[in-house]
């Protein structure tokens, strides 16, 4: 299964606010055996929103959309997914229930609250698309077709996700190494490496711990495991995996 993540927001392009929902949402699709294979920071703009949609929901398993969501003028991100799904945007009434009984609890337990909010505005999503529950807050999410549009604000998307998160399982499978050795006295290795299985393999320096961080991905475990032993046998460096990194550091300390 594979992925792409798009966030929305004019905020995010600025560097007003950190890009964190992308990260957590790459993270747990990873985690799950997901290809994450793009990501994307989109203007509140619903052409290039819905452009964005368009193309992408033929390319990939899974088209996760964030941000934009809500009643005021920059949350265009439903309508741009209705125009990208060739749908009518329309109020779901599954979700007009659901957020009016948030709304009423808000002014129940805020009586000198002096100003309006309406259901259709959180509950407009893409015709005969079903809505995802936001326990966090008003604007729910949805699923139309192969694309899932959660909310923008994080513990609200983080609660949305998890309502869905068993959707998403594929067949990645990752192993972390880690070496003192400089980023450059492992090229040739890890060029091997991937040659040799068809493993695609990340290196992230740490100058501060003084080692280097090895990542060897695959679409399967037997074969990364046997990327890892092959690496361990055949380069002249040290490895260490993360639990023996761990262990190291608890003894030292």
């Amino acid at each position: 299964m594979n992925a792409a993540i798009v966030t929305v927001g004019n905020e995010l392009l600025a560097g007003d606010i950190e890009n964190t929902n992308a990260t957590w949402l790459a993270g747990e699709l990873t985690a799950r055996g997901v290809d994450v294979a793009r990501i994307i920071v989109v203007p509140d703009e619903e052409p290039l929103v819905a452009e964005r949609i368009r193309k992408w929901r033929e390319r990939f398993d899974a088209v996760l959309v964030t941000g934009g969501l809500g009643g005021t003028p920059d949350d265009v991100t439903m309508a741009a997914v209705s125009d990208g799904l060739d749908r009518d945007l329309v109020v779901n009434p599954v979700a007009e229930a659901n957020v009016q009984e948030t709304i009423d609890r808000i002014f129940e337990e805020n009586p000198d609250l002096d100003f309006e909010l309406r259901a259709e505005w959180y509950a407009s999503m893409p015709a005969d698309a079903t809505p995802i529950p936001n326990p966090e807050g008003l604007a729910p999410g949805c699923v139309a077709d192969n694309v899932y549009v959660l909310p923008g604000i994080p513990e609200e998307m983080r609660a949305v996700f998890d309502n869905v998160a068993a959707e998403f399982a594929g067949d990645v499978d990752a192993r972390t190494l880690y070496s003192p050795e400089p980023e450059g006295a492992l090229a040739s290795a890890l060029g091997d490496v991937a040659e040799e299985f068809g493993v695609r393999v990340g290196s992230y320096p740490n100058r501060e711990a003084s080692r280097t961080r090895l990542k060897l991905t695959g679409d399967d475990a037997a074969t990364v495991d046997e990327a890892v032993a092959w690496l361990r046998e055949a380069a002249d460096f040290e490895l260490t995996s993360a639990a023996e990194t761990e262990s190291d550091e608890s003894s030292a300390n």
